[in-house]
């Protein structure tokens, strides 16, 4: 049986953290941002983790 592949866009989107939940950035922040508010793309800044219910998915396309 050949080994699994990961998937490389996944890979470059998402880590691991140290208690194995995964770590995603926050959408909606690379263009467009004159009509949002500074608090808004302040927030979408900071890093987020992947919901439950994503977070098995998610790691088998990383391979983790």
């Amino acid at each position: 049986m050949p080994k699994m592949k990961s998937n490389s866009g996944a890979k470059k989107r998402f880590t691991t953290t140290a208690s194995g939940r995964v770590k995603r950035k926050k959408a909606f922040a690379s263009h467009i941002l004159t009509k949002k508010s500074q608090k808004r793309k302040r927030n979408l800044r900071k890093s987020t983790l992947v919901n439950e219910a994503d977070e098995s998915r998610v790691k088998r396309m990383i391979g983790a």
